[in-house]
């Protein structure tokens, strides 16, 4: 007679939304044992009875097998009863207070779902909303937890017999798919005018008409719409900026297939596996030089954003457009992206031609994800779509729930309790009201969805953002933490290290300690403080926040502080003389002119001072164009002055920025200086922080903050410092940019409260 064994098993992380129920019951069918599973709002649970050795089986299977979306944190196994089950069932959710467990993220089309999508004898055939376990929206359409049909905006479309069948069918790839529909139940699509009038015909075939005819078709996609457009055509790419009034940030591209984007760029292995993940983020990538694609879509960079068909709808439109698509976010530039059929119409009319409308609500508004290899690695410049709200971890636990507003720019929120942190996707720029209304109801879901009320709000110490505000609006006991002591914690605790180490923190700036704008930081830090021990030299910027649209201004205020206004005469030959006479004033007199360390700053002054640009449409433009120039060209390390000031090491850029001037006024090569400066960044910043690292015996170094978005800068920094012996860590799972702020604040807000260090 066999002895039953039986165990009661919980498994936390991303095991909700991703097929991990209908798993666990085909698992527990190959090994003929009996129990149940059902997901609660923590948790998947699992009771299991049987034979040991099938026990012990389906124990180490359900790890190693578990569903591609799957992301198994824990698995708790404790002795249990047997009950005398004879059969496994799939019970119904249990309710709770604890609702931490996150939902999955949306997913891009399987290639099953995808065969599917173009067979003709399939009863899905060109159903633009085909869906299965392993593909499909999550996070867009729930709107509680657990995740269950009635809790998604899927439980308006009652399913039909066949669609039943397939979600009670646990050898079905359907089997309790939430999403699953079909043109007979589900969700459905029309085409509409720029009027919001439906029009006859095929949906798909019009609006694939219209965008080869050079027109703007509104898409509703997963998480809100996007505009698409003919990415070959320079007309309708012009007519695209003009009416979103986007002059010149670039546009990414959206093609069916891996064969049709090295097509268009240049993708290694780690590339084209970031291209064709679930995610199906924006990967930024080597632009070939006959690409056909307009010259508008990346003016001035050398690198093209691509991402591959991630819906059922996207494949479609672009099988029958035939051709690369612009497919940026639906809306007016520096507004949030439209998700609801009315307010698209109304938001986007008069940029639009026409709308691809369907009648499945979007719950929350999610960007496309923007990543970029390093050395093979991923660096994310923008977390949303098929990475947001998967949780991070924090070294340290808070002892009590908060929310970490985040910064200004590049908003994100984390709310966080215990060792679990929820960063929200991509918020934007806190420019306007809009976007803060995003931000707010964002915030309002995610309290709803992880069920956690904070006690304390943790903000950014610059007195005049709009998510300071918002916290102290909340009236919470607040927390105030220093902007660039975020970017390192974020990198840390992204690690899950808690000792201290050398932070190095460059970006535009950030609200220093001592009230001057910091941006080029290198901090000895753990995640509960910091000291400020190198910095570059402070410099007035002319003009304030306009320097960052103005690269002529960084260079004039290392230009007066030099002491090379005259030498330098021809880096401001395009601007007014009324205005360089008046910003000149400012620098002598401090007026509006507020004193910088930034790096971000610095690169901007050397695109000016190398002609290549004195004057910004976006932010970062100078920056992103002086390293397109620079290329893969060697670059010969230039020198910066060092000295010692109240305790830390000044970094003095205005040697290197004086030799630039001299060589290109002798007809240098800007590209060959472009390279150099960017050499020579490097060259300083490794022997800095190597100084540190002998003075203090720190072997840990933490790199953030947007300027490593810089490809070449990033590699070449890590290179250096890894060649001396130094342990680097780089993110990964946020960006380098202010997105990882918030949970930087929430890791240093952590630190400080379990060290009843609240200030």
């Amino acid at each position: 007679m066999t002895i039953r064994t039986a165990r009661l098993i919980r498994v936390t992380g991303q095991v909700q939304g991703v097929g991990f129920r209908p798993f666990v019951h085909r698992l527990a069918q190959r090994h003929q044992l009996a129990g149940w599973v059902r997901n609660t709002p923590s948790e998947v649970q699992i009771g299991i009875e049987g034979g040991r050795c099938e026990v012990e089986s389906f124990l180490a299977q359900l790890v190693a097998e578990a569903p591609p979306l799957a992301t198994i944190d824990a698995v708790d196994v404790t002795a249990a009863e047997p009950d005398g089950r004879h059969d496994f069932a799939i019970l119904e959710s249990a309710p709770g207070p604890n609702r931490q467990s996150a939902p999955a993220p949306d997913a891009g089309l399987c290639g099953t779902c995808e065969l599917e999508l173009f067979d003709p004898r399939s009863r899905r055939h060109r159903y633009p909303f085909i869906t299965c376990t392993d593909c499909g929206p999550r996070y867009t359409v729930i709107q509680a937890m657990p995740y269950d049909r009635e809790r998604t905006s899927m439980a308006v479309f009652r399913q039909c017999p066949a669609c039943l069948a397939e979600y009670h069918d646990p050898g079905d790839r359907r089997y309790h798919s939430e999403s699953n529909s079909c043109p007979r139940c589900g969700p459905q699509l029309w085409f509409a005018d720029d009027s919001g009038v439906r029009r006859d015909g095929d949906p798909v075939a019009v609006a694939a008409a219209m965008v080869a005819g050079g027109g703007i078709v509104a898409v509703r996609g997963l998480g809100g719409f996007q505009l698409a457009v003919d990415a070959t055509s320079e007309a309708a790419v012009v007519r695209l900026r003009a009416r979103k009034h986007r002059e010149a940030k670039p546009l990414a591209v959206m093609v069916r297939t891996l064969v049709e984007a090295l097509a268009i760029a240049e993708a290694s292995e780690a590339e084209a596996a970031a291209l064709v993940s679930a995610a199906r983020p924006i990967v930024l990538l080597e632009r070939l030089p006959d690409a056909p694609i307009a010259p508008s879509v990346t003016p001035g960079l050398t690198t093209i954003g691509v991402m591959l068909a991630s819906t059922p709808l996207h494949h479609l439109l672009l099988e029958l457009a035939d051709r690369p698509l612009i497919m940026t976010s639906g809306n007016a530039s520096e507004e949030p992206i439209a998700i609801g059929n009315a307010e698209a119409i109304e938001r986007l009319h008069g940029i639009a031609d026409g709308f691809l409308l369907h009648d499945r609500e979007v719950v929350e508004r999610y960007d496309d994800s923007v990543l970029r290899m390093v050395d093979d690695e991923p660096v994310l410049l923008r977390r949303a779509r098929g990475f947001a709200p998967r949780p991070l971890g924090l070294p340290i636990p808070t002892p009590v729930p908060l929310v970490a507003v985040g910064p200004h720019l590049k908003n994100t929120f984390t709310l966080a309790h215990g060792s679990r942190a929820f960063v929200s996707q991509h918020i934007g720029d806190l420019e306007n009201l809009a976007t803060l209304d995003h931000f707010r109801a964002a915030l309002a879901s995610y309290q709803r969805l992880f069920g956690l009320e904070p006690q304390i709000a943790v903000h950014d110490l610059h007195p005049g953002y709009l998510s300071t505000r918002v916290a102290e609006e909340s009236g919470l006991p607040l927390m105030g933490v220093q902007h660039h002591h975020a970017h390192v914690a974020a990198v840390l605790a992204e690690h899950g290290e808690a000792r201290p180490a050398i932070g190095v923190a460059y970006d535009g700036t950030g609200y220093g300690d001592d009230g001057h704008i910091w941006g080029a930081e290198i901090l000895v830090a753990d995640l509960a403080g910091y000291r400020r021990a190198a910095h570059l030299r402070y410099v007035p910027l002319p003009g304030g926040d306009r320097a960052a649209r103005a690269p002529w201004r960084s260079a004039l205020g290392w230009a007066e502080t030099g002491g090379l206004a005259d030498a330098w005469r021809p880096v401001f030959a395009g601007v007014s003389a009324e205005e360089h006479a008046l910003a000149t004033t400012q620098v002598r007199r401090r007026l509006n002119a507020p004193l910088a360390s930034s790096m971000g700053r610095l690169f901007d002054a050397a695109a000016a001072i190398l002609g290549l640009r004195t004057s910004a449409d976006y932010e970062g433009q100078a920056a992103m164009e002086l390293e397109a120039l620079a290329g893969r060209r060697p670059g010969a390390e230039l020198g910066f002055g060092l000295a010692e000031a109240d305790g830390s090491l000044v970094i003095d850029p205005i040697p290197l920025l004086a030799e630039l001037a001299d060589r290109r006024s002798r007809g240098a090569d800007p590209a060959g200086l472009a390279a150099d400066f960017h050499t020579s960044v490097a060259g300083m910043t490794g022997q800095v922080v190597r100084r540190l690292a002998d003075a203090t015996g720190l072997r840990i170094v933490a790199l953030g903050g947007g300027v490593f978005q810089n490809r070449r800068l990033l590699a070449s920094v890590r290179s250096r410092l890894e060649g001396a012996g130094l342990r680097v860590l780089v993110p990964r799972v946020l960006s380098p940019n202010d997105g990882a702020v918030s949970y930087g604040q929430a890791a240093v807000a952590a630190a400080r409260l379990a060290a009843n260090a609240i200030p």
